[in-house]
């Protein structure tokens, strides 16, 4: 993304788990009768209606002045009515403070029937790309399930983003493993927690020579490991284009019969006047089949030209050329008639082969940590905020390879989550670690998992 990122490499952390207390199967906190959503085959559904995702990105103040934007009641009733006048059903909100009260803005957005998209990322609580083992930790992991809890209540909240662009370029491929734990824990916690089947899924950079292996994986290997959704950042339309200049028309081709949903996390190139002329494309049945839609970057203008309005006080805002095209482009394209040709049959992809554009071999995970798996029962407790200690180097790391299904919710139940062996032929790389099998002798083996299932049943 532009101007946000939630990866920055952060000074050594010793901050401890907080103490957890149960928070699953609450009661929905926001009044709306406003329906959840759900995936099916390779789209969401709104009920019975596909539901095509027409947004916006929303982090007024950016990196520079990180704060909470729907913690505020008012800045919330500001923005709100600006998109009402988009015509828009959705919010990506990059990051928040899992200790503030978000009932205000959430029921509000729903009462005005606005979906969140929430990363659950901040910079402090984040999976390092340089260093993807040290930053998959126990208190990471702990943060980001905080996180889950304040928000999973919410029947507005569309879906969770488990990272964006960890992987930026070909040398960061080896992240991949840990991108691909992080959505398989949180998809389990969720689960655990009895919460509603929440949607977990990545947002990836535009890469071309990684981006298809990139959603491929993120869709291979069992189901408990499979994200719910893909995404990514797309830049290269560039007014004036259209479908087969911008290479959309490759990219609907390449993306053809993929099994989950497929949206865009950012778009809106700003090279030339916007007109966002590629509205009429997105949620066009050349497109539908493949993609549900997605949302532009970004709602304020934070220094870097791509803000929709310029925010003048707690109480007013601008709106600026861009928010004018963007409006026109939403009200002249309907979304199509019926379920604009999805693929209803869905399924997993073929793992990517490795190659010197995807350093990745096979699909051995790490397995989860083993204090962040006794949250699974436990619940997460207290998040950290947007301040903390930190967890890039907190220690509480993952031992070892995960097992075939240890990330399932029946795997929590029969205490095989904290599980460190492996059924994979493949290893998982980090920046300079590598993910090793278990030792295959026989006997130890035996020896292994029977010390694992005690050590496993006090744990949890």
């Amino acid at each position: 993304m532009k101007t946000f990122s939630t990866f920055a490499a952060l000074a050594a952390a010793t901050s401890v788990l907080a103490a957890p207390s149960p928070t699953g199967g609450l009661t929905p906190r926001a009044s709306s009768s406003i329906v959840p959503i759900t995936t099916k085959g390779n789209a969401f559904f709104q009920g019975d209606k596909r539901f095509y995702i027409r947004g916006v990105d929303y982090q007024p103040g950016g990196s520079s002045k990180l704060v909470d934007p729907i913690a505020d009641a008012g800045t919330c009733a500001r923005d709100i009515a600006e998109f009402k006048k988009l015509g828009i059903n959705t919010v990506r909100v990059y990051t928040v403070d899992n200790t503030a009260d978000h009932d205000a803005c959430m029921s509000a957005l729903a009462d005005a029937g606005i979906y969140l998209v929430l990363d659950v990322n901040t910079p402090l609580y984040s999976l390092n790309r340089a260093t993807p083992h040290n930053s998959y930790n126990e208190v990471y992991l702990q943060n980001i399930f905080a996180t889950i809890d304040a928000f999973a209540n919410y029947p507005n909240t569309l879906a969770f983003f488990s990272g964006n662009e960890v992987i930026n370029d070909d040398k960061t491929t080896s992240a991949a493993p840990y991108v691909k734990a992080v959505t398989r824990d949180m998809r389990q916690y969720i689960g655990s927690r009895n919460y509603r089947k929440i949607p977990v899924g990545y947002s990836a950079a535009d890469v071309n020579s990684n981006r298809l292996e990139m959603a491929e994986y993120m869709n291979c290997g069992p189901d408990d490991e499979r994200s719910d959704f893909f995404a990514f950042n797309d830049y290269s339309w560039c007014d004036p284009s259209s479908f087969q200049i911008s290479g959309w028309d490759q990219k609907v081709k390449n993306f053809t019969n993929y099994g989950i949903p497929l949206f865009l996390s950012e778009y809106g190139c700003n090279t030339n006047t916007r007109k966002f002329e590629e509205v009429a494309a997105l949620y066009n049945t050349e497109m539908t089949s493949v993609y549900s839609g997605g949302l532009v970057y970004e709602y304020s203008e934070e220094g870097s030209k791509y803000g929709l309005v310029k925010i003048d006080s707690p109480t007013s805002v601008t709106e600026l050329p861009d928010f004018l095209a963007l409006k026109s482009a939403l009200a002249a394209q309907a979304d199509p008639a019926g379920t604009g040709g999805y693929n209803a049959t869905g399924g997993a992809s073929g793992c990517p082969a490795q190659s010197p554009n995807w350093d990745v071999s096979g699909d051995a995970l790490p397995a989860i940590p083993a204090g962040a798996a006794k949250l699974m029962k436990s619940g997460a407790g207290k998040g950290a905020g947007l301040s903390g200690k930190g967890s890039q180097n907190a220690g509480g790391t993952s031992t070892g390879t995960a097992s075939a299904g240890s990330g399932s919710v029946t795997a929590v139940a029969t205490g095989s989550a904290s599980s460190s062996t492996s059924t994979s032929s493949g290893s998982a790389k980090s920046a300079g670690t590598q993910l090793q099998p278990m030792d295959r002798a026989p006997l130890f083996l035996g020896l292994f998992v029977a010390g694992m299932s005690f050590v496993g049943a006090t744990l949890l």
